[in-house]
């Protein structure tokens, strides 16, 4: 079962359905409906199983490369064969397609997007440079996938897009260049690599700090922030800041503040 856990990288996982979850939740309040509510948790199951399809698709895929770099992964240790991972995989995209059909074809069809998006990721263009367009892409549709199936006005996510995508790009930048040595060995291609190490770690920080910078700052001047956002828009910074001592700090601190600044974001607009 430990095996399987690790198969569907659980602490990304964790991060962005905690995400999903808290924007559901606000966006449902906003639409004068309760936090938890049928749609909310629909939406959210949706989104597990989106990250179980992810996750394990990406460890089948990385076998062969995985068997060279990171022997300690759950299919080139042999805890989980290759079959199983595909069959974990299959059960992720049957979770989210029938968790989506009861919100209607609207978010089922963005929620497949995103999906689709991931999956050519891991199919084919992780190793290339265009490796950071289904980060732009899968995440710039995340809140709008979650506003179509709470019904939340979508004017209240219209720029969620803008500012989600470019981080999810940092993020991205930040994951490879924790592995940018192994990425290196094998002859990866991926946008990381094609920038290098110190490049990719610079601009990983500093679009972070930009977005959640930028934003809060917009939301002070306007006045759009309560105590609980400015904490929360604070302790997103806090833990972007303290990566600069490192990709895995980076990394970390990212998932942190993903979840904080949505929450903090979602209020603001509320």
């Amino acid at each position: 079962m430990l095996a399987l856990i690790r198969l569907v990288h659980p602490a990304p996982t964790v991060a962005v359905v905690s995400l999903a979850a808290a924007l559901a939740a606000i966006l449902s309040v906003q639409a004068d409906s309760a936090a938890l509510t049928t749609p909310v948790v629909l939406v959210t199951l949706s989104v597990l199983g989106s990250q179980i399809m992810t996750g394990a698709l990406n460890d089948w895929a990385d076998r062969g490369r995985d068997a060279v770099v990171q022997r300690t992964k759950p299919i080139p240790a042999g805890e989980v064969d290759p079959h199983t991972a595909l069959l974990l995989a299959a059960g992720g995209l049957v979770l989210q397609v029938a968790t989506s059909i009861p919100l209607g074809i609207v978010p089922m069809l963005i929620g497949l997007a995103a999906s689709a998006s991931a999956v050519a990721y891991n199919l084919w263009l992780s190793r290339s440079a265009a490796s950071f367009l289904p980060y732009l892409l899968s995440f710039g549709l995340l809140p709008i996938w979650i506003a179509t199936a709470v019904g939340a006005p979508l004017e209240r996510i219209a720029a969620a897009p803008l500012v989600v995508g470019p981080f999810a790009v940092a993020a991205h930048l930040a994951n490879t260049v924790r592995d940018f040595d192994a990425d290196a060995r094998i002859g990866s291609g991926n946008l990381t690599q094609r920038l290098g190490r110190r490049t990719a770690f610079a601009l990983a920080w500093s679009v972070a700090m930009a977005v959640g910078i930028g934003v809060g700052t917009a939301f002070v001047v306007g006045g759009r922030l309560d105590a609980v956002g400015l904490v929360l828009g604070a302790i997103g910074i806090t833990a972007v800041a303290q990566g600069i001592r490192g990709p895995q700090r980076l990394w970390a601190g990212m998932l942190i503040a993903a979840v904080c600044w949505t929450a903090s974001w979602a209020l603001a607009t509320g």
